[in-house]
């Protein structure tokens, strides 16, 4: 009797597997091991990763120790193929409208506290496997650095909040995905899987000499100042990099008054690090021009491409292209197809890169008629080279020479580095290496409207213009000749700052109506984190500590 019930019940679910089948909106993988079928709609949480063949219930991890080198997966299983659930919601659209317009959404809860949610990429993941997978695996943290989107939406939550969610202790992490699809507007969709699991973070145990305020050595050039800072908030800052709160710190440096305020170094540097702060460097492009249009070796920002190349001899030529000054390239607001913050966009860096020529690649581009010049900013770093280029034969000897002679020599720089061109050129797109308290005196040079030691490196004039508001980026933000504004609001107060920036929270800041220049430097290229912690530290630890 009970082997009867049993076939019974075997060819009702391949009745009804046949059946959901052929409802199927796409051809999806059939549901065939039995640790799938008991886990429909959950995820599985799993350190090392076993081929679903051998995973078994027990290998679902209740408890997790979050820690560095490590590895941490999520199995997902789900009743339907992505692209079956999108149709769904939009029962009118292609298959190939639904792979290209929507993918899954992930929510992290920490503590029963939704702490963030993403809606993936579209472009995470092929075709094929929206359309197919009904089980898929994640890793989220890779003690080998495995290559995934996974890897790069765990970093996102980290730095959008996981990582205060964390603190020492035991906490329970939830994740929940569903599916969304963006045409007209956002469509999110019901759960369709989820899962928890206890997660310990450890006790970091520091040495304790890390959190004290390091002592300022006498040094020439500078001298150190006696105004009092609020030692307990410096001291929570370093506490906090010396536990990875705040991650890949390598130096703070304070300047108000013209005096050294502060001077911290982390994670191995000191003061004769040179730090690749990235695109800080651009600024220096702005400042190479202004002291070659103070010597007259070009007349103004206001000329035009046309007096420097034969634009006609390049591709893509139009008449728009005679109109582009250089200004418009200080200002990123250049009428040019091309656009970092647009991967699509055809002058985007990374398309540049791998070029022989990046001038030939810059002025090859076309023009994108949806803009004005000088009217909507686009972050353009093509846009930097082709800035350094004119320099290069504008001035004598060449770029490399003449800022030596006339910025670094003047400001008693002698440890510097350079990244080339393909065509030997100084990249003033970025990565120009220097110490922190030499990019302290690049800062300086500035807040002195310009003058060193009673040398007019720069025109007053040219400093007013680069910092200030040239063109609006958001509804609080500025930019002016490669220097960004903004405004932080601290206890009713308001702090103005022009600052230089590069990947990875690299800043050199300028408060406007404070005597105050700071440094952050930090090697957190390209993560989630790297931009927001430099925001925090600058809120709620240095602002707060050394303004008044």
């Amino acid at each position: 009797m009970k082997s009867k019930i049993t076939t019974l019940a075997l060819s009702l679910l391949t009745f009804f597997n046949v059946l959901a089948q052929k409802n199927e909106f796409v051809k999806q993988d059939s549901i065939i091991y039995p640790i799938h079928k008991t886990n429909i709609g959950k995820i599985a949480f799993m350190e090392q990763t076993k081929a679903i063949e051998n995973f078994k219930q027990t290998d679902f991890l209740q408890t997790f120790e979050l820690k560095e080198k490590t590895d941490f997966n999520i199995r997902v299983f789900l009743e339907n193929s992505l692209t079956n659930y999108l149709h769904l919601l939009s029962p009118n659209s292609t298959a190939e409208e639904l792979t290209k317009n929507g993918n899954y959404q992930f929510t992290f809860i920490v503590d029963n506290k939704k702490v963030y949610a993403e809606n993936l990429n579209v472009g995470a993941g092929t075709a094929e496997t929206k359309n197919q997978k009904t089980i898929f695996r994640v890793p989220l943290i890779s003690s080998i650095n495995e290559d995934s989107w996974g890897k790069f939406l765990w970093n996102r939550f980290f730095g959008n909040g996981g990582q205060e969610a964390f603190s020492e202790g035991e906490h329970l992490l939830k994740i929940e995905i569903r599916p969304y699809l963006k045409l007209n507007e956002i469509v999110t969709g019901n759960i369709i899987a989820e899962g928890q699991l206890k997660i310990i973070v450890p006790e970091i145990k520091i040495d304790e000499k890390l959190v004290k305020v390091q002592q300022i050595k006498q040094i020439k050039d500078w001298q150190i100042s006696k105004e009092k800072i609020d030692i307990a908030k410096i001291e929570d800052l370093n506490r906090k990099i010396a536990k990875k709160n705040y991650r890949e710190v390598t130096s703070i440096v304070v300047i108000k008054n013209g005096e050294i305020l502060i001077e911290e170094y982390f994670n191995g540097a000191n003061r004769n690090t040179l730090h690749d702060t990235r695109s800080v460097g651009k600024s220096f492009a702005s400042t190479l021009m202004g002291i070659a249009i103070k010597e007259k070796y070009i007349k103004s920002e206001m000329q035009t491409l046309k007096e420097f190349y034969n634009l006609k001899s390049f591709q893509n030529y139009s008449h728009a292209k005679d109109s582009i000054n250089l200004k418009s390239l200080l200002t990123m607001s250049s009428t040019f197809e091309g656009s970092d913050m647009n991967s699509e966009s055809p002058g985007n860096e990374e398309n540049m890169y791998p070029t022989k020529n990046w001038v030939g690649f810059t002025l090859n581009l076309p023009i994108d008629k949806t803009k004005q010049i000088n009217k909507q900013w686009d972050y353009f770093t093509a846009g930097c080279i082709i800035l350094g280029d004119i320099i290069n034969k504008s001035v004598p000897n060449g770029l490399e020479k003449y800022s030596n002679e006339k910025l670094f020599k003047p400001l008693g720089i002698k440890n510097f580095k350079w990244q080339f061109t393909p065509q030997n050129v100084v990249n003033t797109a970025g990565s120009l290496q220097l110490s922190s308290l030499d990019y302290a005196k690049y800062g300086q040079l500035y807040k002195n409207n310009g003058n060193w030691n009673g040398k007019q490196i720069l025109s007053k004039e040219w400093v007013t213009k680069s910092l200030s508001h040239q063109i609006n980026i958001s509804e609080d933000e500025f930019y002016g000749y490669l220097f960004w504004n903004k405004t932080y609001k601290i206890e009713g107060k308001n702090y103005e700052v022009y600052y230089s920036s590069g990947n990875g929270g690299n800043r050199i800041f300028i408060f406007k109506d404070q005597p105050i220049v700071i440094v952050i430097t930090s090697t957190a290229y390209n993560t989630p984190y790297g931009e927001k912690q430099v925001e925090k530290i600058m809120q709620q630890h240095l602002i707060p500590a050394i303004a008044k």
